[in-house]
């Protein structure tokens, strides 16, 4: 099993910045692939960034493209999603998400809530 834990969300004004963290633990040797989605009020859950546990081959939404940026730090095994330039149709409760292969999501985070003012 891998366990997944969000962190960094709140409440900031458009034009800002937030940096969210996904700390895993457990398995981690079994993740591929690590992603990050959001869920606005009303929508359907949408995929926003992902990137390879090894490191390397990223992938982002449109849009989010030039905004957010996937990292990870490796001695934490925490990966992190850079977001700049908020803006407030980017208010979502924002996921976390490791799959075992690219294609496959197989264990969730709890989530945390990214509200931008305008």
């Amino acid at each position: 099993q891998v366990q997944l834990v969000e962190s960094g969300g709140g409440l900031v004004q458009a034009g800002g910045s937030l940096r969210l963290s996904c700390a895993a633990s457990g398995r981690t040797y079994s993740i591929y692939a690590i992603r990050w989605f959001r869920q606005a009020p009303g929508k359907e859950r949408e995929f926003v960034a992902a990137k390879l546990w090894s490191g390397g081959t990223t992938s982002y939404a449109d849009s989010v493209k030039g905004r957010f940026t996937i990292s990870r730090d490796n001695a934490k095994n925490t990966v992190y999603l850079q977001m700049n330039n908020l803006k407030p149709e980017d208010t979502a409760v924002y996921y976390c998400a490791a799959g075992v292969n690219w294609v496959s999501i197989d264990y969730w985070g709890q989530g945390t809530q990214v509200t931008v003012s305008s």
